[in-house]
């Protein structure tokens, strides 16, 4: 099951041992702790600015209650067509903004273009009749593993505010992104037009913390309100500011990042010394894509693996690897080893 989903690791033990840490002893609820007011410290350090930080528990509340804060009832939100927004959180942008549409768009290696979205403003309808287009969601590293670069960020972003729009960052990748780019934070969100990231920590190595990021302290008027009706301000909330700021803590969001990267790019060597496989999408944050024969996936699976995968034609399939962060090479070589042999690349 490594390989299936960066959901199904577990805890990293520098934060594991954070939330022991603050297991004893009491401590002001609701946010109210010394930790989790050390949060908006941490988090303006590291994108060199001041921040508000919210800390919920997943990312699709951090997505559907960020969002929910720049788009009203009869707003749109303009999104790849593919976003976990659009096809993973059950509707959960929509209720959280009291019925905000979601716009979708196509893209090129699952990122959205300027190109595009300057098309689609020049084209688009401005009667009462149409949503008024409020939002430009972003996801980085993309549902596809590629990754904006900040001039990429910063065209769509400036191109969303000359029309209006508040630019939204689902960051649930994000540190894989900065980690491939080598670049700042900061170059990455506010410096490029984001008005709000939701950072993502749960899938690199936290139990389950994301935060909510405002580069504009004054956009997060309300959010407070929103997170407590979103049954996501959690009464012992220093549980979930002790993962967060642990994950921040000696760089460990980065080199945990740099650890998944460099797995994945392994994973893609391994592919491209296989026949039967092919690699479909540049592999540049923890996400692996291989289109294969069907039987070839049904062998893995029989072997024990468990596969994301879309049906393609002629009975085959694009399936989805994951290199989870604490990924290691005893990992890789059996991956190898029975992609040989399900592949019929052994002793070739």
């Amino acid at each position: 099951m490594i390989f299936h989903s960066d959901n199904e690791t577990g805890v990293s033990p520098e934060i594991l041992e954070a939330i022991n840490a603050v297991g004893a002893g009491s401590a002001m609820p609701y946010g109210e702790d010394e930790r989790s007011r050390e949060l908006d410290r941490a988090y303006s350090d590291l994108f060199e600015t001041e921040v508000r930080v919210y800390p919920v528990v997943t990312g699709t509340a951090a997505n559907a209650l960020a969002l929910s804060t720049l788009v009203p009832p009869y707003g749109g939100i303009y999104c790849f067509d593919e976003a976990h927004i659009q096809v993973d959180e059950a509707g959960a942008p929509e209720l959280y903004s009291g019925g905000a549409k979601l716009l979708p768009l196509p893209g090129e290696q699952g990122k959205l273009t300027a190109s595009a979205l300057e098309s689609i403003f020049g084209s688009q309808r401005n009667d009462v009749h149409f949503v008024r287009p409020s939002a430009l969601s972003l996801t980085q590293a993309t549902e596809l593993g590629t990754v904006y670069r900040p001039g990429e960020v910063a065209a769509l972003s400036e191109l969303a505010r000359r029309h209006g729009l508040g630019v939204h960052m689902d960051g649930t990748r994000f540190a894989n992104s900065v980690a491939f780019l080598d670049c700042s934070p900061a170059d990455l969100t506010w410096r490029s037009g984001v008005d709000v990231l939701c950072f993502g920590a749960t899938k690199n190595g936290a139990m389950a913390a994301e935060a909510v990021v405002f580069f504009d302290p004054s956009r997060a008027d309300g959010f407070d309100y929103r997170r407590k009706r979103g049954g996501h301000l959690l009464s012992k909330g220093r549980f979930l500011a002790a993962q967060l700021l642990a994950y921040l803590e000696e760089d460990r969001w980065l080199r945990y990042a740099r650890h998944s990267n460099a797995m994945a790019r392994r994973i893609a060597d391994i592919i491209t010394q296989l026949r039967g496989v092919e690699l479909t999408y540049l592999v540049e944050a923890n996400l692996v894509f291989v289109e294969m024969e069907t039987a070839i996936r049904r062998r893995l699976e029989e072997r024990g693996y468990r596969l994301n995968f879309w049906p393609r034609e002629e009975d085959r399939c694009l399936v989805r690897l994951v290199a989870p962060f604490n990924c290691q090479d005893a990992d890789l070589e059996k991956l190898r080893s029975d992609l040989e042999a399900c592949t019929g690349n052994d002793g070739y």
